[in-house]
């Protein structure tokens, strides 16, 4: 039964998880911590880094949980639905679309780097914790965020061909999605502008 229905559940959970992508969770989150928009403060960008510079760990940690659960949980969802796992990655990838280009919001969203995180938990969570200790590694080496994540999705598609190489396209359209999102922070990183922590 399934398999007949696979391609009207697929499409329900890809819509579902781009519903949930499209919810900026730095927003509530400022407002909770009496924080300023973070759309209107350092880079503008409605993530747990930006949430950092203005509030500190505590909103920026809540950001990032946020943001990395309405990732997993849709691909969770369609795990358990019996999903194929090609239909589990389109899912994934409508997840992040929703935060890099948001319904709620006039399409303007963030770079999806943990939103990112939380499908490749849900979707292969060793090639994830690999790839997230690169992005330790380069932060804690250079202290700057978007350098850690440039880095650290480039190298995921290598990391997901030795690992879990059925999740390779996946971990390859990610890594495009996400350096296209990082083009300005490639710029100043290039002019040496990009802020440290």
């Amino acid at each position: 039964m399934i398999a007949i229905n696979e391609p009207l559940l697929t499409t329900l959970f890809c819509a579902l998880a781009y519903l949930l992508g499209s919810v900026l969770f730095a927003i509530p989150v400022c407002q909770a911590w009496g924080l300023p928009d973070t759309r209107a403060q350092g880079s503008g960008n409605p993530g747990a880094t930006n949430v950092y510079r203005t509030g500190g760990w505590a909103p920026a940690l809540a950001t990032l949980v946020l943001d990395a659960a309405k990732g997993w949980l849709p691909v969770w969802l369609a795990h358990q639905a019996g999903l194929s796992l090609l239909a589990q990655a389109m899912v994934a990838l409508f997840a992040v679309t929703g935060h890099m280009i948001p319904l709620y919001f006039r399409f303007k969203g963030g770079k999806g780097v943990a939103t990112a995180l939380g499908t490749g938990l849900a979707l292969a969570p060793l090639t994830t914790l690999l790839i997230s200790a690169v992005w330790g590694g380069v932060m804690w080496r250079w202290r700057i965020s978007a350098l850690a994540s440039i880095v650290a999705v480039v190298c995921g598609p290598l990391v997901s061909a030795l690992i879990e190489p059925d999740t390779l396209p996946l971990f390859g359209l990610l890594a495009l999605l996400i350096v296209v999102r990082h083009r300005n922070n490639l710029i100043r990183l290039a002019q040496g502008r990009e802020s440290r922590f």
